[in-house]
C-alpha cells in the first residue's frame, strides 16, 4: 500500500482519537462541574454517563437543576421530554441545555435523581445559625467570596451570611442525595456548577466528612479553576457569552427573597 493510500485511513485514526472521550477514573463518584451557559460541558457529562451506562455501571445520574426528592425512576426507556421533565419539576433552568445528558441517562434506564436544596427549604436554610459551624472559617470565607462575585459586589452584606448557607444546604442536599443513590460495583455521576464541584467547599467536601465516605473524583471544566480545587481541569470549547454582571443590579431589586 502506498503511502498516498494510507493518509485517509491515517486521518481517519487521528480525528477518532481526538474526538474519544478521555478515560474515567475509578471512582465511586464522577462530579462533573459546569458552566451552565457552556454547552460543551454537558456534552461531555452525556458522553461520561453513555459511557458508563452502556458499561452497566451507572447507579444513577444526579443533578443540581433539580430539587432533591424528584427522580425520573418511574418512568420507562422511551418517556418523553416533557413526561421527564414533569418527573423532575423542571423549573428556572433551560432546557435545551441538558436535555441532551438527561435523556442519555432515561434512554439508558437510568435514573436521573434531583439533588438541589427544595425552594420551599431555602428561607429555612438562609436563617439557620448552626450551618455556620459545620465549616471552619477558611471554607465558609470562600463561599463568602464566591458568593460576593457571583452577585458582582452588590449583594448587600447582611444578606451574605444567609447566601453562604444556602450554599451549604444546597451541597449538602447534593451529598445525601449522591451517597443514598450509590450501588456495589456500580458509579454515580453528578452533574453541578463548578463552585458545587471543588473538593474543598463543594459536594465533595460534604462526602468527605460523612462515615465511609466513597472515593471521589472531581472535573471541573475550563483552562483553569479560578481557585476551585478539582482532580481533573478538562478542557472544553468556550461559547463567548455577555456580561453576567450587566443588568444585575436591577435584577436584584425586583427578585424576592428566597
Amino acid at each position: 500500500m502506498t503511502l498516498r493510500a494510507t493518509l485517509p485511513a491515517l486521518a481517519l485514526a487521528l480525528a477518532a482519537c481526538a474526538s474519544a472521550p478521555p478515560p474515567l477514573p475509578d471512582a465511586q463518584v464522577l462530579v462533573f462541574g459546569e458552566q451552565h451557559d457552556q454547552p460543551d460541558h454537558q456534552r461531555q457529562t452525556a458522553q461520561a454517563v453513555a459511557q458508563l451506562a452502556a458499561e452497566g455501571r451507572l447507579a444513577a445520574l444526579v443533578i443540581e437543576m433539580a430539587e432533591r426528592g424528584r427522580s425520573s425512576a418511574g418512568l420507562p426507556r422511551d418517556a418523553n421530554a416533557a413526561q421527564v421533565r414533569e418527573a423532575l419539576a423542571w423549573s428556572g433552568w433551560e432546557w435545551p441545555a441538558y436535555e441532551g445528558v438527561v435523556m442519555t441517562a432515561v434512554r439508558a434506564g437510568v435514573p436521573v435523581l434531583g439533588g438541589n436544596l427544595p425552594r420551599a427549604q431555602m428561607r429555612a436554610a438562609m436563617a439557620d445559625a448552626g450551618r455556620d459551624a459545620l465549616l471552619d472559617a477558611g471554607v465558609r470565607e470562600k463561599l463568602a467570596s464566591a458568593v460576593r462575585d457571583g452577585h458582582c459586589g452588590l449583594l448587600p452584606a447582611a444578606q451574605e451570611p444567609g447566601m453562604v448557607r444556602i450554599q451549604i444546604g444546597r451541597d449538602q442536599s447534593m451529598a445525601e442525595t449522591v451517597a443514598a443513590a450509590l450501588r456495589p460495583g456500580q458509579r454515580v455521576v453528578l452533574l453541578t456548577g463548578a463552585q458545587h464541584a471543588s473538593r474543598d467547599r463543594g459536594v465533595p467536601l460534604h462526602l468527605s466528612l460523612r462515615e465511609g465516605a466513597p472515593s471521589t473524583h472531581v472535573v471541573i471544566f475550563g483552562p483553569g479553576a479560578n481557585g476551585l480545587a478539582a482532580d481533573e481541569l478538562r478542557s472544553a470549547k468556550f461559547k463567548p457569552r455577555p456580561d453576567p454582571c450587566e443588568g444585575l443590579a436591577e435584577r436584584l431589586k425586583k427578585k424576592p427573597a428566597a
